[in-house]
């Protein structure tokens, strides 16, 4: 037993103390981990209270989207009602174009064998109207003090469409 006791073979000690650097290294390295981990997660959080943010914008901003897509289509609606309004109204004044352009279009000279043979204007005999540049049925009828159905049914032949300068018309009798 003398021999053993007497070596410092003793490496128990040296063995212990290696073991705790290790160990004080180790935790070192630990540390700096669950610290780098703890910074990503912080930015990570960051990030997704931005990407929330941002999803609700996004919601609100759809939402105003939607509106302005229904306002858009009705206001498409109103005024595709306002042009057929004025297409209407325009066909109505055309058809009163086309009507004037006619009547002014009408001859103006006399009819054949309404003017007497000298030449000279055509005149009413008793009960007789001669057709002047502008007259239509009523207005012939009222400057006579006659019905216009009346005006009508002494002048069957007659076309009021297309009455000619210096054609006679009868009246009827009052």
């Amino acid at each position: 037993m003398d021999t053993i006791s007497r070596e410092n073979t003793s490496y128990l000690p040296v063995a212990g103390v290696i073991v705790g650097v290790l160990a004080l290294v180790l935790a070192g390295v630990a540390l700096a981990k669950v610290s780098s981990t703890s910074k990503t997660v912080t930015a990570h959080t960051e990030q997704l209270t931005r990407m929330d943010t941002l999803e609700s914008e996004v919601r609100t901003a759809a939402t105003a989207s939607d509106k302005a897509s229904s306002a858009v289509s009705a206001l498409q609606r109103s005024t595709q009602d306002a042009f057929n309004a004025v297409s209407l109204e325009l066909g109505n004044v055309k058809g009163e174009i086309t009507k004037l352009q006619e009547s002014a279009k009408a001859p103006r000279a006399a009819a054949k064998g309404a003017a007497p043979a000298g030449g000279g204007a055509a005149v009413a005999g008793a009960g007789e109207y001669v057709i002047k540049a502008g007259d239509t049925g009523a207005k012939i009828a009222r400057a006579n003090n006659v019905s216009l159905p009346d005006l009508i049914a002494v002048n069957p032949g007659v076309n009021w469409s297309k009455l000619k300068v210096g054609d006679k018309v009868k009246l009827p009798k009052r």
